[in-house]
């Protein structure tokens, strides 16, 4: 990362502390850098939403339904090209666990988008605003939308659709469970075994005398 992004967000970090405990706005690990790519991500598909949005209006001359339709493919296109390579897939996708998926969430996105952007005209009209201010405002709640939106999408690619498969850990054989052939085995069969070796000496220390005395009652 780049010495004036890191700058900046050690500043963000300083002033709100709180921030800093997040995964995906520290950067660090998996969660964050995956979040930094996705969010370049939604970049690059709003751009292309807006290009193609333009060419359809200015160049095409297309009705408002065809143009927001075309507009909203290609930039789900560039959105699911690129997601593939910030979740590092490679390789054919998994049409059913993956394409799918992810064009429906696409799906609901329009939805959810096309829902919000209704509701901004109405409210707008509900409070009376016109000319630039209807357009600010309506603005507003589309970016608002698309903000929630993205944190929705992002949750969802990473945690379920993108999730790497957990890799059940099992117990070591032979470990410090004192389990047949471990060390902890060995080392308890080599110390009774030294105990054993050591009582060998005394008890032929201890016969030596008693054939001694045998003896000497024979003479």
């Amino acid at each position: 990362m780049a010495p004036g992004k890191n700058a900046l967000r050690g500043t963000v970090v300083g002033r709100l502390p709180l921030l800093g405990r997040l995964p995906f706005l520290s950067g660090r690990g998996a969660v964050g850098i995956r979040f930094t790519r996705f969010a370049g991500v939604a970049l690059a598909s709003l751009a292309t939403s807006e290009l193609t949005l333009g060419l359809c209006d200015g160049v095409f001359h297309l009705t408002a339904l065809p143009a927001g339709v075309s507009s909203w493919f290609a930039g789900a296109v560039v959105s699911y090209l690129l997601s593939r390579w910030a979740w590092e897939r490679k390789g054919k996708p998994d049409v059913l666990r993956e394409t799918v998926p992810f064009w429906a969430i696409s799906a609901l996105v329009v939805v959810v988008l096309t829902l919000s952007t209704k509701l901004g005209y109405v409210t707008a009209a509900w409070m009376g605003l016109h000319g630039a201010a209807h357009v600010a405002y309506v603005g507003l709640v589309y970016l608002a939308a698309n903000a929630v939106t993205f944190l929705a999408r992002f949750v969802i690619l990473h945690y379920v659709l993108f999730a790497e498969p957990r890799a059940g850990g099992a117990p070591a054989e032979g470990g410090a469970s004192g389990s047949p052939g471990g060390p902890g085995a060995s080392g308890a069969s080599g110390a009774s075994g030294g105990s054993e070796v050591g009582t060998e000496p005394a008890v032929g220390s201890q016969d030596a005398p008693k054939d001694t005395v045998v003896h000497s009652h024979r003479a």
